[in-house]
């Protein structure tokens, strides 16, 4: 099997992770270099033959891409490789502006798991897109490029913060104040002179910043209505450490392991295997894996079922349902790797070390396996082989100790169809933070294994 080198391999996902700041731009990103190994968007196909490369994406979020294998889809399934590109964040809420002490803030909204304290004081990022009544999309991108202006959220300093230390971080900084400065300058009207949005109450201090995004993005306040703004962690993946081994960004979870597939589909694009071999990027899995663009949609079912329509006409819904109960998943996504700090927290012998290579969950859930699919011991044992078979370096590993957490994945969601699903990512500490650590040699292991899961 022919793997791209470790350091070119991390090389690729740090400048994939610097541009995938968001589920939208993961997208873009992950399209464009399917089309550059000559993957079509289904529509191009009306019948689909061993060889051919194909996906299929949704409302620019979630994407499934495919090489179609030598037997058909209906008689075998597939074989998926599973990821999502969301990670926690802060939303700018539909009416986002409100002025406070003569300062214009951004009203935010949490996305996903954070601890609120480490969102203090770091410099962010803005980006998203927002669309005008008439259709129109307007993207931003603002605090990554050189020169951009950043945005931050503020906090008292530690000579007045004598009642913080008496409480902890959670009920001393609201969810609610986790709002960030926007706009501080005042245009000053010319003497004599009313304008029209003094009748409507607009402060000088708003009306500049009204004036400024009509001027910079031709965008009115009301358009803030039909928007999807982003905050998340300014600047680019940086290599941690002085022998460059780890590898610090914002986004590790999940669009570490999302990469990993992608690159081991892209790697096995030119062969033709005997079972369709596809991968998943989805969305919205950091908030329960909802709405249309998550894997409590319909996408799956409706991708796979527009894939045997053309393997065979006239596809009948048992068809698609007896695919996907003989299909297989590796539920691609990031596990908490031990902290020597923290390690009373490990569940003893079966914490993931970083390092030590990718690392597979037989369940994850919190306490009493809730929320998992909890993976039986036949499919173990077939990744086991194909893992061993491809000098993989790979470990079992459980997410904390029972009673103090856990967390979930789309395994859940996925293995609802009858397929058989483990879960198996890449190892980290600070999950869910706004600079999230991996090892290279557990993010090049992620893809060697997908690789070798993929061509099995």
């Amino acid at each position: 099997m022919n793997y791209m080198p470790m350091d070119k391999y991390c090389a690729e996902y740090m400048r994939y992770l610097g541009i995938a700041k968001t589920e939208r731009r993961s997208y873009s990103e992950s399209e464009r270099l399917l089309k550059a190994k000559g993957f079509k968007e289904i529509s191009a196909f009306k019948t689909l033959k061993a060889g051919d490369k194909v996906y299929r994406g949704y409302e620019g979020r979630t994407i499934m891409a495919a090489v179609i294998g030598k037997k058909p889809i209906s008689e075998v399934g597939l074989k998926v490789v599973g990821g999502h590109t969301d990670a926690p964040r802060l939303d700018l809420k539909p009416i986002p502006l409100y002025e406070k002490g003569g300062t214009l803030f951004f009203d935010c909204h949490m996305y996903g798991g954070i601890k609120k304290y480490q969102w203090l004081t770091l410099p962010l990022a803005l980006y998203g897109s927002v669309v005008k009544k008439d259709g129109t999309q307007v993207d931003i991108a603002v605090g990554d490029k050189e020169g951009d202006p950043v945005f931050m959220i503020t906090d008292i300093l530690p000579h007045l913060g004598y009642d913080q230390a008496k409480e902890t971080r959670d009920k001393f900084f609201p969810a609610e104040d986790l709002d960030v400065v926007a706009w501080v300058s005042e245009e000053k009207a010319e003497k004599g002179k009313k304008d029209k949005d003094e009748k409507k109450k607009v402060s000088p201090l708003k009306k500049s910043f009204l004036d400024f995004l009509k001027k910079e993005y031709d965008l009115e306040e009301e358009d803030f209505l039909s928007a999807e703004l982003e905050m998340v962690p300014a600047g680019l993946p940086k290599e941690v450490g002085f022998d460059r081994m780890l590898i610090g960004g914002y986004g590790h979870d999940d669009r570490v392991c999302s990469f990993a597939g992608l690159q081991a589909l892209l790697n096995a694009a030119d062969e033709v295997p005997e079972q369709t071999a596809s991968i998943l990027m989805c969305d919205k899995e950091e908030i329960g894996s909802v709405g249309s663009t998550g894997m409590q949609s319909s996408f799956f079912e409706n991708t796979v079922a527009e894939l045997i329509e053309r393997q065979e006409k006239n596809a009948r819904d048992i068809m698609v349902r007896r695919a996907l109960e003989k299909s297989s998943m590796l539920s691609a996504d990031v596990t908490a790797a031990s902290d020597p700090h923290f390690e009373s927290l490990d569940s003893t012998g079966n914490a993931a070390k970083l390092g030590k290579g990718v690392a597979a969950s037989k369940y994850t859930g919190g306490t009493s396996k809730g929320g998992s699919s909890d993976c039986g011991p036949e499919f173990v044992a077939f990744i086991r082989k194909v893992m061993d078979e491809g000098k993989v370096e790979w470990q079992m590993a459980e997410l904390g100790k029972q009673e103090k957490g856990g967390g979930g994945t789309i395994a859940q969601y996925m293995s609802r169809f009858g397929m058989k699903v483990l879960d198996m990512g890449t190892p980290m500490w600070n999950m869910h933070a706004p600079w999230e650590i991996t090892h290279k040699n557990d993010c090049w292991q992620t893809y060697r294994a997908y690789s070798a899961y993929l061509r099995a």
